[in-house]
């Protein structure tokens, strides 16, 4: 039983540090973030067993974490207006053609991080997407003006922050 009670705490703060850290960072890790979370992850299983290495403790600990995420996961489906924050929201990064300075810096994104994003889509210039949305989970799509009705974009969009 400690195990569960150790992993809820942990599993609690790895979630409360993703959200501190921001959706930019987790959209693409450099070699060295990769690192540091795979060795975070060995701090977190120590932390979490403790000096139990038996199958049943690595079960507990693993389930408890499953049963945490599936949990949220079906909280934030089941009442998604109330429990925002649990996967939080997309937001509008640029507007016809022109960044939006504090949004980026709300979500420590840079112009830069802005434009090879753009690139890695195909858009050549800045001032021919309509709108960006850097989503939830930290990719940012772009939305041209040519593309308004075949794009098969959602009808309920971004909220503007």
């Amino acid at each position: 039983m400690e195990i569960v009670i150790r992993a809820i705490v942990v599993f609690a703060f790895l979630w409360l540090l993703t959200r501190a850290v921001g959706r930019s960072t987790l959209g693409e890790l450099s070699t060295f973030e990769l690192v540091l979370f795979i060795v975070m992850g060995d701090l977190v299983q120590g932390a979490v067993t403790q000096q139990d290495t038996s199958v049943t403790g690595a079960v507990l600990a693993v389930g408890t974490f499953t049963l945490l995420t599936v949990g949220l996961s079906w909280l934030a489906w089941r009442w998604p207006e109330r429990l925002r924050f649990i996967r939080g929201e997309a937001v509008v990064v640029l507007r016809d053609g022109e960044p939006r300075m504090k949004v980026l810096a709300d979500q420590r994104l840079s112009m830069a991080d802005l434009v090879t994003s753009a690139r890695e889509q195909g858009v050549r210039r800045l001032s021919d997407v309509e709108i960006a949305v850097l989503e939830t989970d930290g990719r940012i799509s772009f939305f041209s003006y040519e593309s308004e009705d075949a794009d098969g974009a959602p009808d309920s969009g971004p909220q503007a922050a």
